[in-house]
């Protein structure tokens, strides 16, 4: 088989599925807006595997129920923290169906069963407008054509860049040709990468500021792989991330002491492995 061809392919499958990566550490360097009166973690878990993932069609504000796996990785990622004896002070979800079922299993798994959860569009996946649902290579292939690419070239692009540069430049390219598609009252224009990075840090400053005020110290929030990668991207260019996405079910922690974040561990899929052998 074609060497080239093969990378090729193992980049388009996880593109927008998130499904690579290890456990790593980094400082920030971003400052938060919010008073600096103590520590607080928020871990962000990325919701299980839905039917849209498994048929590799877009879905970023449209939503799809987790399949069977994605209900079982969720489990287990529950039953991981409460072997790892950590609970949560609050939890967050998006306003899609995805996030609040895997918030719901992990809850349910790590012994917080009866908690109520928060929920807040801002920590919703990017959105593709009137490319929502559409075959991912088929999104993928206008926006490499309006780069004057191939599709080939901009997946080994993106290995090159690393994913969190191409997903920024990805949305900007796609809000621009989404453009001529929208129609006023009928449909959401694709965002570019300033308005997602402008409404998912304003949600993270907000439930730091509210965990400031209620005296939490451990947060999670269930958003999804790209949000997630915006933002652990956003507060440390330095951070070491997956080139290719957050797998279902993965930690990535976020730590916020003396007025800044900080980049812990990301990716980390420790706690679904730990679970699966409860």
């Amino acid at each position: 088989m074609n060497v080239k061809k093969l990378l090729v392919g193992m980049a388009a499958a996880v593109f927008l599925t998130g499904c690579a990566g290890g456990a790593d550490k980094a400082e920030n360097t971003v400052e938060s807006t919010t008073p600096a009166n103590g520590e607080v973690t928020i871990y962000f878990a990325r919701h299980g595997k839905t039917m849209l993932n498994t048929v590799d069609r877009s879905q970023g504000w449209i939503d799809a129920p987790l399949t069977p796996a994605g209900i079982e990785v969720a489990e287990y990622l529950g039953k991981g923290l409460k072997e790892a004896d950590i609970t949560f002070d609050k939890v967050y979800t998006s306003s899609s169906g995805r996030t609040m079922e895997t918030a719901e299993l992990i809850l349910e798994n790590n012994g917080q069963k009866d908690m109520e959860y928060t929920r807040d569009k801002r920590l919703r996946e990017y959105n593709f407008g009137t490319y929502e649902g559409m075959m991912n290579e088929e999104m993928q292939s206008a926006v490499a054509e309006a780069d004057g690419k191939t599709y080939e070239e901009f997946m080994e692009d993106m290995q090159t860049d690393g994913f969190y540069k191409s997903i920024l430049h990805f949305a900007d390219v796609l809000a621009e040709l989404d453009k001529e598609n929208v129609e006023e009252g009928v449909n959401w224009a694709a965002e570019d990468s300033q308005t997602i990075v402008d409404r998912l840090t304003a949600a993270l400053d907000d439930i730091v500021a509210d965990a400031e005020k209620e005296g939490h110290s451990n947060v999670l929030v269930v958003s999804h792989g790209m949000s997630i990668i915006t933002l652990l991207g956003h507060l440390d260019s330095e951070a070491e991330l997956p080139p290719t996405g957050l797998k279902n079910a993965s930690i990535s922690t976020v730590t916020y002491k003396d007025g800044k974040y900080s980049v812990g561990a990301v990716n980390d899929m420790t706690y679904v492995e730990n679970g699966e052998k409860e």
